[in-house]
């Protein structure tokens, strides 16, 4: 008689601190992709990396009520806790995390984050206090699971830019930087694209064709100020769009710049009182 051995992965699902402090016991070289849920191709991008480069994954489940500075927004965000356990489970994830306020933020003895006058750029300028929020749950949960490597898309890059400043200053921890997953159409994978309609869906992708396009022409010129501008006009015209910022920073220090080498094209934009970020 022959008997199938069973090399399958058994998922543990954490809903605690205590659940989690016993499984990752004597855990090293362990991957961390934090997120909200609401999966997509762009998460199980990070899901697949930090597999390929880690013993085992640590994936967190938390919408984090800090980082948002609308409380309909907070209310209103995707949730489909289900469906994202059973991706987990088929992608063969060593651990979910899916803590409660009180676990994330019970032992947060960290003084209030304060983002300095040169981060108030980009989004922390429309959004009072959301990076404030990001930077602390991140505090926390770092602390919390002490991975040695946390994987992160670039897609929310001027996120990706604070946190890794404020995490690797502080722990023993790497932040990988993972490339923006896109629609065909070229729209930036999103959870929030959720909320979006089929037409609006396509709009978003249109504008993401257009200012890729717009970038790969832009020459390093004094004027670029102005062509952001007459840009910025053209597709508030054209698409309908309010449009919070769109600017040319450099990746390094996400100062201005007038230089495309080296720099991404950064954009927030409202669709249908839909909020969305993208970078180029």
């Amino acid at each position: 008689m022959f008997y199938l051995l069973n090399f399958n992965i058994q998922m543990k699902i954490l809903r605690n601190n205590f659940d989690l402090n016993e499984a990752l016991k004597g855990v090293s070289n362990l991957g961390f992709v934090p997120t909200m849920g609401s999966f997509h191709r762009g998460h199980i991008s990070l899901f697949k990396k930090s597999k390929k480069y880690c013993n085992k994954t640590i994936v967190s489940i938390f919408i984090n009520p800090k980082q948002f500075n609308n409380s309909s927004d907070y209310k209103n965000y995707p949730k489909n806790i289900r469906k994202d356990i059973a991706i987990l489970k088929k992608l063969k994830i060593h651990f979910v995390f899916i803590p409660k306020f009180k676990d994330v933020f019970k032992n947060n003895s960290l003084k209030k984050i304060l983002l300095k006058k040169k981060d108030k750029i980009l989004c922390a300028k429309f959004r009072k206090g959301h990076f404030e929020g990001v930077l602390d749950v991140m505090n926390s949960l770092t602390k919390l699971i002490k991975p040695k490597k946390i994987f992160m898309g670039e897609k929310d890059f001027q996120q990706l830019f604070l946190i890794k400043r404020f995490i690797e200053k502080r722990y023993k921890t790497k932040i990988i930087p993972c490339k923006t997953i896109r629609e065909k159409n070229k729209l930036a994978l999103s959870s929030r694209n959720l909320l979006l309609k089929h037409k609006d869906k396509k709009i978003a992708g249109a504008v993401a064709q257009n200012l890729i396009k717009f970038k790969q022409k832009l020459n390093s010129k004094k004027n670029i100020n102005n062509l952001l501008k007459n840009k910025e006009e053209n597709l508030k015209k054209d698409f309908k769009l309010k449009i919070d910022y769109l600017e040319l920073r450099n990746k390094k220090n996400l100062q201005k710049s007038n230089n495309k080498n080296g720099s991404k094209l950064f954009i927030a934009y409202h669709l249908n009182n839909i909020r969305l970020i993208d970078n180029f």
